[in-house]
């Protein structure tokens, strides 16, 4: 799937323009409840493409008047690693020395690249545009990402340049794909270099050392699979630089192409703001995730540490806690074997098919117990129920009255499904529908 970055200084109108191509998508295809959980990365489709979206400007640190090398060194990451580059810049303002500075970088970039002029929503505006080639970035596209307008076009050449999804990428009988993934030095090359014994990664304390996400073909234990290691290509030079921005654009490719991610968290650090933002890429991704809290050796132990460090990251994930964690050391290789077993079986679950007849006979009779809460003294039937033909579980629910179902329903209905069969690591999607 294609990577698209969004670039340009602060206040240009990026994250406008970021939640207009995310919402798009989201408002119809993810009835996901609830906030997203990080604002800076979504997913969204046009003419039938589908591709991920990245506001650069949510990760530089700081406030408006952010000094230009940490913009300068935004651009030049997502240069690294987007697919395709809009460049935004504002009407209202004209061209200013940070965009000069910022077209300067992209003149040399061989991707494709789209400069967007915003805040144009009148005729006198449209020909300020113009003042715009003198960047020497060649055609623009003028939009108001307020109002919308615009970005259809904008986004009918984006998708020109996105190639044709190929064939179901993810065939049957391909090997399940396994990312390792976490914050920087939270020791997933070690992990990797602990299940295949031999240090073929180069394992250092600096942090984000590996330096191209490699796949290692996997055969031992009587388990087969491919084992993708994202530290991500990192240049010596560039460790110093804004790595959490780095870290998320590695994971968003790792992730999108894995069937369960394998989330490496470092025991003494706790599972921290970065963590988080990659486990709920996995989930909205739906792909299955295991969680292994890594240097437990390191760990001073009490009679509940690993009690309570347990319960400290299902309150962070909640609601979606049905994950599984395992406390492991790759330096002493402690329960590194339980750690891969674990990942096999969440790939297995999230294939898992129900049966229409069996869940319609566990289901029905659970919530003919349990119905949802009248509304407007309306009673809800719930008739019929089926998982959907759908690479990840999702279940569809037949009702006379599905828009009275409210959300802590779904939740009971989810918590059920995970009570009578095993999704242990993996993301289930409900819908209810008119019968």
């Amino acid at each position: 799937m294609s990577i698209i970055a969004i670039v340009g200084r602060p206040n240009v109108g990026k994250s406008t323009l970021f939640n207009r191509l995310v919402k798009r998508r989201e408002a119809i295809v993810d009835s996901v409840s609830g906030v997203t959980r990080d604002r800076h990365y979504g997913k969204s489709e046009w003419n039938g493409k589908e591709f991920s979206v990245i506001d650069t400007g949510g990760y530089v640190i700081g406030s408006d008047d952010i000094f230009e090398g940490e913009i300068r060194k935004q651009v030049q990451l997502a240069i690294d690693e987007a697919d395709i580059i809009v460049f935004v810049v504002d009407v209202e303002q004209g061209i200013t020395p940070m965009d000069a500075e910022v077209a300067k970088i992209l003149r040399q970039v061989e991707k494709p690249l789209f400069m967007a002029v915003n805040k144009v929503d009148n005729a006198m505006r449209d020909a300020d545009a113009v003042e715009f080639y003198n960047l020497g970035l060649g055609e623009y596209y003028t939009i108001s990402s307020i109002n919308g307008s615009g970005t259809g076009e904008l986004l009918d050449a984006i998708a020109e340049e996105i190639p044709e999804p190929l064939e179901d990428e993810l065939k049957e009988d391909e090997l399940p794909r396994f990312a390792v993934v976490g914050r920087p030095n939270a020791g997933k090359s070690s992990f990797i270099n602990a299940l295949i014994g031999e240090d073929r990664n180069i394992v250092t304390n600096i942090a984000g050392t590996t330096r191209d996400s490699i796949d290692t073909k996997y055969n031992r234990f009587g388990f087969e699979f491919n084992l993708v290691d994202t530290a991500g290509i990192r240049k010596k030079s560039k460790v110093k630089e804004d790595l959490e921005f780095y870290s998320v654009m590695r994971a968003v490719r790792a992730v999108e192409h894995c069937d369960v991610a394998v989330l490496v968290i470092d025991a003494t650090r706790g599972f921290e703001g970065q963590d988080e933002k990659i486990f709920w890429l996995a989930e909205k991704n739906r792909k299955g995730i295991v969680i292994l809290v890594n240097k437990w050796d390191l760990v001073e132990k009490e009679t509940n540490t690993m009690r309570d460090f347990e319960a400290k990251i299902r309150q962070t994930v909640a609601p979606f806690t049905d994950v599984p964690i395992i406390f492991i050391s790759a330096l002493t290789k402690q329960r590194i074997f339980k750690a891969i077993e674990t990942a096999v079986e969440v790939f297995e679950n999230r294939k898992r098919r129900i049966q229409t007849s069996k869940l319609n006979e566990t289901m029905l009779e659970i919530m003919e117990h349990n119905p949802p809460p009248a509304t407007k003294g309306k009673f809800i039937k719930i008739k019929y129920c089926m998982q959907l033909p759908t690479h990840t579980p999702q279940f569809a629910f037949f009702a006379n009255l599905p828009q009275y179902i409210r959300d802590p329903y779904k939740r009971y209905v989810e918590n059920q499904l995970r009570e009578h069969y095993n999704f242990n690591g993996v993301p289930i999607s409900i819908y209810f529908r008119q019968k």
